[in-house]
């Protein structure tokens, strides 16, 4: 592509972090288990327990190499949460998107004399007839989409290849022969460039592939703008950890709004396929407590852009979504009791610190319709971030792989805030034994 960074720029920025010295200020209690449970639990049990163990250990000193390093900025004293995690356990980036550390690696990279290329395409990776992978053939000076473009050059690689491709939620062909359902109507939120064309070179080579058929959607999306959008920082940020999810037909939740994403994000399909619209509904003090905080000036974008939608009354809110008013209210006072009474949510949601009874207006909501989003399966990687031979179980020689190229880690569902996470994590992994390996001629 022309510009560096994939998914990984476009991201919301955030990342778990157990431990942290925000969590202990703030007196939540967390550990390691506890976040390895949580993946594992929400995972359906489909993750690598060793490659869920190493990644919990290292999250914490890999946050620490970011801030003291690296120098990316985190948002001071602020702990979100994430559906699915048992604990705010997530920090946020200072400019509220993954570019914030993105571009402190590439500034990093050009300090200590590191190349990044761009619009530099791989057409193949190089196996040689002794099992080790030896180098790529590339497309130098590509343009996106045009396959004969750029001129054909190869790379050896000195000493190892790390692949960090991503994953392929914008290639509809290649994601459909994973899960049929997932066709054209749906959106993705990733960036034009996460296509399948590595994933099938991988497969080519002899790389295990593994779980490609768990991909999962984001349940926050809204349909009234393209890709990933902003939206999702108001439907997630604000309205489902101080607000509500309403089924627009009912005037009633219809999920529990911090389950994991695959539980909302199938819980909002069922319903649109009923012709029964999803709103993300909040009010004014959800948003000063939330996204006011930590994504100063989003709001202000978000009804700019038309994606967030404010109104002055909750009848103004009915009236346009053609709501049950009565229901509607209901809901609300059910909300509001079990919020004074700390227990007994009807949909099991626990309740976040500081939350106030909603009813304050102005109200916001925006509408919810899942996109395409993360790819939990890929390459089978050990604990040194080695491919695996799908012939043999032995690790590839001079062949590593990290992030969402990678199967494994997150199981059947990914819990928010853990991609950054393991993609550095493991990209650390991966680099620090790939550098280790003997060169060869």
């Amino acid at each position: 592509m022309r510009s560096a960074g994939g998914n990984s720029v476009i991201n919301g920025g955030i990342m778990s972090v157990p431990g942290s010295a925000f969590q202990k200020a703030l007196g939540i209690k967390d550990s390691l288990e506890l976040l390895a449970e949580d993946m594992i639990r929400e995972g359906l049990g489909y993750n690598y327990p060793e490659k869920v163990s190493a990644m919990t250990k290292a999250a914490l000193p890999t946050y620490e190499w970011l801030v003291k390093e690296i120098g990316v900025e985190f948002v001071d004293g602020k702990v979100g949460q994430e559906g699915g995690h048992s604990v705010p356990r997530h920090v946020y980036t200072t400019n509220g998107s993954g570019s914030g550390i993105v571009s402190k690696q590439l500034e990093y990279a050009k300090k200590i004399g590191v190349p990044v290329r761009l619009r530099c395409y791989v057409e193949a990776i190089i196996r040689d007839s002794d099992g080790r992978v030896k180098g790529v053939k590339v497309r130098d000076g590509y343009r996106f989409g045009k396959p004969d473009s750029g001129k054909v050059k190869y790379l050896k690689a000195g000493k190892a290849l790390v692949l960090c491709y991503g994953g392929f939620g914008a290639d509809v062909n290649f994601r459909m022969k994973f899960d049929p359902k997932l066709t054209d109507k749906f959106e993705t939120t990733n960036q034009p460039g996460a296509t399948s064309e590595l994933w099938r070179e991988a497969s080519r080579i002899g790389c295990n592939m593994i779980q490609t058929d768990w991909i999962q959607c984001g349940p926050w999306n809204s349909p009234e703008e393209k890709g990933m959008g902003i939206a999702l920082y108001f439907a997630q940020g604000a309205a489902a950890t101080m607000g509500i999810w309403v089924n627009t037909a009912t005037g009633k939740r219809f999920i529990n709004e911090l389950a994991n994403r695959k539980v909302r994000a199938d819980a909002v399909i069922n319903n649109n396929n009923k012709g029964q619209p999803c709103i993300a509904l909040a009010d004014q003090n959800a948003v000063d407590l939330t996204i006011n905080q930590t994504r100063k000036g989003i709001l202000d974008k978000q009804l700019e852009r038309k994606v967030v939608h404010k109104f002055d009354t909750l009848e103004a809110v009915a009236a346009e979504y053609k709501i049950p008013l009565d229901e509607l209210k209901k809901t609300i006072d059910a909300y509001n009791a079990a919020l004074a009474k700390q227990s007994g949510d009807e949909m099991g949601r626990p309740f976040t610190k500081n939350a106030k009874p909603m009813g304050t207006g102005p109200w916001y909501c925006s509408l919810l319709s899942p996109k395409v989003h993360h790819c939990m399966g890929g390459v089978e990687t050990n604990s040194l971030g080695q491919v695996i031979d799908i012939s043999t179980d032995k690790p590839i020689p001079g062949l590593y792989a990290a992030g969402e190229s990678t199967g494994g880690v997150h199981g059947a569902v990914r819990l928010g805030s853990c991609a950054t996470m393991d993609c550095l994590v493991n990209g650390r992994i991966a680099g620090a034994n790939a550098a280790k390996e003997s060169a060869w001629s």
